[in-house]
């Protein structure tokens, strides 16, 4: 019997969907390295998008309720991703389950958007401000060297649907502010997209050295502007 994997799990989403799906610059994917992938966010197609393009074991994290909802529970854990712990415990639970992964030389996907993009629609050529935690989670992980890999899914058409109403939601996390609003929630499907690979950003031994005091942050900083702006002209080439 075939099993299903996460990968097959993710095609058989895609194609139930009927989306055409494309990709680009998939030479920049690093090699032997364990990686962060930082991609936009705007459907609940995105994390299968990704597990489909990347040809590595895609942990990818995921909102706090959908550990919590029934039936979206058990099909986020088919696709191998991990969703975060309850708002007091999240940023500890995130580092150690994200740093176990990444020193087992797994890969850790994240969208650094946060839940935003998901409740307020936005243009396909748009991208939210990235939290920072990814970018302090790449440089203390206690491994040699890792890449953080910037990816785009571009959408070229879509439709977006309502479906439950967003304070539905708040039974499964109530510190999420965004499910205090009135109306559905959004479900958008792309009909067309594609994915976009940027550089790769590397942090080496040497490097992670100069992670300390003043600093720190200023590296954080950096790589997250890094990311969030590949990831803008990526979009702005693949979504015209």
């Amino acid at each position: 019997m075939l099993s299903l994997t996460p990968r097959l799990i993710a095609q058989s989403l895609i194609s139930a969907v009927n989306l055409d799906l494309t990709q680009a610059h998939t030479n920049r994917i690093p090699q032997d390295i364990p990686t962060i992938v930082i991609s936009n966010h705007r459907s609940f197609l995105d994390a299968p998008i990704l597990i489909q393009s990347i040809p590595n074991t895609l942990r990818i994290a995921c909102h706090h309720y959908m550990g919590q909802t029934p039936v979206v529970r058990e099909f986020v854990t088919s696709l191998g991703c991990f969703p975060l712990a309850q708002a007091e415990q999240r940023q500890r639970q995130f580092f150690q389950q994200a740093t176990q992964l990444l020193t087992a030389r797994q890969w850790v996907g994240l969208f650094p958007e946060g839940t935003k993009p998901m409740i307020e629609p936005t243009a396909p050529h748009e991208v939210g401000e990235f939290h920072r935690g990814f970018a302090h989670l790449a440089w203390k992980t206690p491994v040699p060297s890792l890449a953080v890999l910037p990816v785009a899914i571009a959408s070229l058409s879509e439709t977006n649907y309502p479906s439950i109403p967003i304070r539905w939601l708040k039974q499964f996390d109530q510190n999420e502010p965004f499910f205090e609003r009135q109306g559905s929630h959004p479900m958008l499907i792309y009909h067309r997209a594609k994915v976009l690979i940027g550089n790769p950003y590397l942090i080496d031994r040497t490097q992670k050295q100069e992670y300390k005091g003043k600093q720190a942050k200023e590296l954080a900083l950096d790589l997250t502007q890094y990311c969030q702006s590949q990831i803008t002209e990526l979009l702005q080439k693949g979504c015209y």
